[in-house]
């Protein structure tokens, strides 16, 4: 089992969805991947919880941060130094949208948007280090940013986490490899043209499950649509859905050469 009491700095070590009804999420994937869900008793958490797997924490859930917004799984790179994270965003051209901020005693976070219009988030760890359980069924394995502008965000993310992108071409498409040390730790590739014209680039969240087709039917039986019906590819097969509070995710089962 890959579990895990820290991570690097550069890699991603966290997810959370920010669900307009967090009652509703919490029950969808908690009969899909059999996660339990605590939720901090404290006002000052903002309903925010953890979803628990087999007595690993594997994942956050909280409400929206606003009116309006919607429900979207959200990607977090370790770092050693949130602050001299951010003046790295700052000189690449991005968006510091949340300044680091201390939380409780578990750490700090940052939120931040790239110049291909992305968000994504960096933890640096005080008490929590991060996912308990990555790369196995009911965990998340891997985090791919769906861009726009694929050169701006080469830039971006090369200049702030130190990250290589390793292209190749993929049956007709080409797919990046976000590499950090040697190792492959995230990938990229260019926003399809089937997009609605107004989505703005994103994360995409991957969880692991153990059998794929089961996985899919019992995401449409709990309300989820699937953009994606399952497909292969060298890493295992994967789909994508969109869960009931409009937020995307994919599952894949990893082929057991990965």
């Amino acid at each position: 089992m890959s579990h895990h009491r820290g991570f690097a700095s550069g890699v991603p070590s966290w997810v959370d969805l920010s669900s307009t009804d967090v009652d509703a999420s919490v029950r969808f994937y908690g009969r899909l991947f059999g996660w339990q869900a605590e939720m901090i008793d404290d006002p000052e958490a903002g309903g925010y919880g953890q979803f628990v797997y087999d007595g690993d924490k594997v994942a956050g859930v909280g409400p929206v941060s606003g009116e309006g917004m919607p429900s979207a799984w959200n990607t977090y790179v370790a770092t050693d130094d949130a602050a001299v994270t951010a003046d790295r965003v700052k000189n690449a051209g991005g968006t510091v949208v949340m300044e680091p901020m201390r939380i409780f005693e578990e750490g700090t976070m940052a939120i931040f948007q790239a110049p291909d219009q992305s968000f994504v988030s960096v933890w640096q760890a005080g008490n929590h280090k991060g996912a308990q359980l990555v790369n196995e069924p009911g965990a998340f394995c891997w985090n791919e940013l769906v861009s726009r502008d694929v050169p701006a965000a080469e830039r971006f993310y090369s200049s702030v986490f130190g990250w290589t992108p390793n292209t190749q071409d993929m049956g007709g498409m080409r797919y990046t490899e976000w590499q950090l040390g040697g190792d492959s730790i995230g990938g990229m590739i260019e926003m399809p043209g089937d997009y609605p014209p107004d989505t703005p680039s994103f994360w995409m969240v991957y969880f692991a499950v153990a059998d794929l087709d089961r996985a899919v039917g019992d995401a449409r039986r709990l309300g989820a649509n699937v953009l994606v019906e399952s497909m292969d590819t060298p890493a295992g097969r994967f789909a994508m859905c969109v869960d009931p509070q409009g937020a995307p995710f994919s599952m894949i089962q990893l082929s057991e050469t990965v």
